[in-house]
């Protein structure tokens, strides 16, 4: 058994032991794990496999590559959160593997299984792969794609100790397929961002055609062609319908906020700084100056790697919405410039500097002491109720019955002695083995908080509202919401296929000659106008929702 292959296993085994189990144990969250989840139930629902549908109306925010992938986890598992999330967690284990093999063959074994490990035990990106947002897939085919693009550049410039077996072209064509399942799973946001990276590296190269005008015009018609594929025959099927407002959502998406999503200039810098630690803190040492003894491409790949890192994060710094995924794909420079750190420090030829040291401890405190007070506060949530006063809805949701035990304050102990544990390693020189202990104990850190947090952590934020809709489940009944939006309702309740073509028109189900029962869910600080409404009764509230019930009239 080679080397690359025992230790691909030893990744796919990895991957499957933390990101498979337990997806399915806490409800899906508003808005985007319940948004794509609902897409792929209504797929399901009306045997469309072709257009995308929310609330059985065309929806025309995002292609479906990702609804297919959660379609046929549905198909096998039925319709619940594990099949949601479960296509995500696939993923998780192919980047792995992904990470793996190209760090070997760029840097070789040793540098393979850092980047690999440095991006399993970093918070947000194993986090992601236990969620059913569609960024994990989104991103993993970019990076691949940018990856083979640049085996193309290298082969054609006959770039000489990097054994490329395959033709140029094989390259080409294969990072197009690539780049056109991004585009097909989110969106042209993915060749966007491939181009400017080409741009960038234009830049850097004064100017010089590294690729021709044909090879970039050849590139960019065969990366749409695969979205074009399904594109095609929707509009054939149903008119430009789709692709004209789809256009209009990603201008607005770029250039607009969304409600609740807006953020300050240096939110994705907080973002990574803080979600993808403990790579973080070595990401930073790479900014300044380290001496590598490697040849041209090695130098080459940093520079692309670097480039796809300040592209996607200047991008998403000046975009007008804020959403804590959209900076998701730095996390594979990000990693990448870390385990070169870390690489370092394992040789000893950069010292772990007292700067690293500080960031290293206080953002690993922050996490700590927060999961160790967590159930302390959860005991006592009287203390924390004054720092709501002024907003009804939060201060309401306080007031969910959770079970909380000091027996939860396990992950953030457990977070000290990982901590610790590699410090101690480190200094009785034992680097290589202190950094496995570091990021496949950050693994098992963050699988413990989502089991011992998360369900509790839901308990105050959605549950409420959930439960209600699930207890609507085989009636035959309208439910919506008003005063704030969610897809909960409509996943929770498994909505059929309406009759009835006023089935989401809010004015008719609060006034019209209606035909079955309504139930509307609101949150307290927008419930005054049902209150007063003649048509509507309040049914009861709890933990900051109330629910109102319009009985059809005999």
């Amino acid at each position: 058994m080679s080397e690359k292959f025992k230790n691909s296993t030893l990744f796919i085994l990895l991957g499957m032991v933390f990101f498979i189990p337990f997806l399915g144990g806490v409800h899906l969250f508003d808005w985007d794990e319940i948004n794509f989840a609902e897409i792929a139930r209504e797929m399901i629902e009306l045997g469309d496999y072709l257009r995308v549908h929310i609330n059985y109306e065309p929806f025309w925010q995002k292609p479906p590559l990702f609804s297919w992938f959660q379609v046929l986890a549905m198909k096998i598992f039925g319709i619940n959160e594990f099949s949601a999330r479960f296509p995500n967690a696939i993923c998780g284990v192919f980047t792995l593997v992904v990470l793996y093999r190209i760090g070997y063959f760029l840097k070789g074994n040793s540098f393979g299984i850092l980047w690999a490990l440095s991006y399993f035990g970093s918070i947000l990106p194993f986090l992601y792969f236990k969620s059913g947002i569609i960024d994990p897939w989104f991103n993993l085919f970019i990076f691949i794609g940018l990856y083979l693009y640049i085996l193309f550049y290298w082969k054609k410039e006959n770039v000489k100790d990097v054994a490329l077996k395959k033709h140029k072209w094989y390259y080409f064509f294969l990072s197009s397929l690539f780049i056109g399942l991004a585009v097909l799973t989110k969106g042209p946001v993915a060749f966007l961002i491939v181009s400017l990276c080409f741009g960038v590296y234009w830049i850097f190269e004064r100017f010089r055609f590294y690729t021709t005008p044909f090879e970039y015009i050849l590139y960019t018609i065969l990366c749409f062609s695969v979205g074009a594929i399904w594109l095609g025959v929707e509009t054939i099927k149903n008119g430009p319908w789709f692709i004209t407002e789809f256009t209009k959502y990603q201008i607005q998406l770029l250039t607009t906020h969304d409600a609740g999503h807006k953020g300050f200039f240096g939110y994705h810098f907080v973002v990574l700084l803080v979600g993808v630690f403990p790579s973080s803190i070595f990401l930073l040492r790479n900014f300044f100056k380290i001496e590598f003894s490697e040849s041209w491409y090695e130098k080459d790949f940093r520079r692309w790697i670097k480039i796809l890192f300040w592209v996607v994060l200047i991008l998403f710094s000046l975009v007008q919405s804020k959403i804590v995924h959209y900076s998701s794909l730095c996390y594979f420079p990000l990693t990448f410039l870390a385990a070169e750190v870390i690489e370092k420090l394992i040789e000893r030829q950069i010292s772990f500097s007292k700067a690293m040291k500080i960031g290293f401890w206080f953002i690993g405190a922050l996490f700590s002491l927060l999961l160790i007070l967590l159930p302390f506060f959860g005991k006592n949530i009287h203390l924390l109720k004054p720092l709501f006063s002024k907003d009804p809805f939060a201060l309401a949701n306080l007031d969910a019955q959770v079970s909380w035990s000091y027996f939860d304050s396990f992950p953030g102990a457990f977070l000290i002695f990982v901590l610790s544990g590699f410090f101690y390693l480190f200094h009785k020189k034992r680097a290589d083995f202190s950094f496995k202990f570091l990021f496949i104990g950050m693994g098992c850190f963050v699988f413990l908080t989502l089991g011992f947090i998360i369900r509790n952590i839901e308990g105050y934020s959605q549950n409420a509202a959930i439960e209600f809709f699930k207890d609507k489940m085989e009636e035959d009944c309208y439910i919506a919401t008003t005063g704030y939006k969610s897809y909960a309702h409509f996943f929770y309740s498994k909505k059929k296929p309406p009759l009835n073509e006023n089935h989401s028109n809010l004015n008719w189900l609060l006034d019209g000659n209606i035909d079955k029962t309504v139930y509307i869910a609101t949150k307290i600080n927008h419930a005054k106008d049902l209150e007063n409404h003649p048509n509507f009764q309040e049914l009861y509230r709890k933990n900051g929702f109330v629910f109102f019930v319009r009985e059809k009239e005999k």
